[in-house]
């Protein structure tokens, strides 16, 4: 806090050339040269005390973004938000050879998640958070949202896949949690941040089954929005489009859904309209590369690419490419 009363008085010295003057002869400063170095050592003081510093650090005006960069060869999601206020979402997380990153990340960010979202049971999605809650090393959690599958649904549909779902099922078990099921048009604040959630699971979409029942989130405060689409495919795509809050997608930052290939269709990115793209896609995947070269790969990166070509959009952060991106 600024000393008024002392800042006057310094000032008034300054200003009463009698009075250093009068100090300078009982120095050793020799003549003018020496009143002047007192002058200004004066004149330093007082403008310390008058001036606030501006390097004093102001409450961040929005919440800052991170995408988190693959650590294997496999394609994986991972995000995290840390509002204003110091709270720490996290949303997926990647494979189990993305925990020990994801662990480090945490801590540095203080070793406390107070919400955690799972976008879907695919172990490139939550294989990394299934590693921590089994053996959190000091890390805590408070809340988990999720849209859980029914483990046999799973066996039904896709069953190379039902393990993972059993897993969570199960860690939750073990680790006396409880799994906060979303509904559709949930809307959450956290320290100011709103996560509105747009889509939710669709049993009814047996097709790439664990894909198409990907949540849907908009994430927004005054300053910018972002949407995650997780995995959602084709058919989630038009059934989002098609449902209460296909005409709610705008956003400044979108995640591209599938790593950014056989995900929606060009039709949502246009609803959505996104000045910048989110990209949780690998170098090989990004080509469409298998192994024949560039763009010789069964993949439809190309397709989405060109997508977010003709949104001019401003910029693509990939994460083969950008590595861990923080966006303020």
């Amino acid at each position: 806090m600024i000393n008024i009363r002392a800042a006057a008085a310094l000032f008034h010295f300054v200003h009463d050339p009698a009075r250093h003057t009068a100090l300078a002869k009982k120095r050793t400063y020799n003549g003018k040269q020496g009143q002047m170095v007192l002058l200004f050592s004066v004149m330093s003081i007082a403008l310390t005390i008058m001036v606030p510093s501006t390097q004093a650090s102001a409450k961040p005006k929005s919440f800052t973004l991170w995408q988190l960069p693959e650590q294997t060869h496999s394609q994986m999601m991972s995000y995290a938000i840390r509002t204003a206020g110091g709270k720490l979402i996290v949303i997926d997380g990647g494979t189990e050879g993305d925990a020990d990153y994801l662990r480090k990340f945490i801590v540095e960010q203080g070793g406390h998640v107070d919400v955690w979202f799972f976008t879907h049971p695919h172990s490139d999605h939550v294989g990394a958070p299934i590693e921590i809650l089994k053996d959190p090393k000091g890390i805590t959690v408070d809340k988990i949202y999720a849209s859980n599958l029914k483990v046999s649904e799973v066996q039904k549909y896709e069953p190379s896949s039902a393990h993972t779902q059993a897993e969570i099922d199960a860690v939750v078990k073990e680790t006396n949690r409880r799994m906060i099921e979303l509904t559709l048009g949930a809307k959450l604040i956290i320290d100011g941040v709103h996560f509105d959630i747009l889509g939710i699971k669709n049993p009814e979409i047996h097709a790439n089954y664990i894909n198409n029942s990907s949540i849907v989130m908009r994430v927004w405060d005054a300053e910018k929005s972002v949407i995650f689409l997780g995995d959602l495919g084709p058919e989630g795509g038009s059934k989002l489009l098609a449902g209460p809050y296909g005409k709610k997608l705008k956003s400044d930052y979108c995640q591209m859904a599938h790593h950014g290939q056989s995900g929606v269709r060009g039709d949502v990115y246009q609803a959505i309209q996104p000045k910048y793209c989110l990209w949780t896609t690998p170098k090989w995947l990004w080509e469409n590369d298998q192994g024949g070269g560039y763009d010789t790969g069964p993949w439809t990166t190309m397709e989405t690419r060109k997508w977010a070509d003709e949104l001019q959009v401003k910029r693509n952060y990939a994460t083969w490419k950008d590595g861990l991106v923080k966006i303020d």
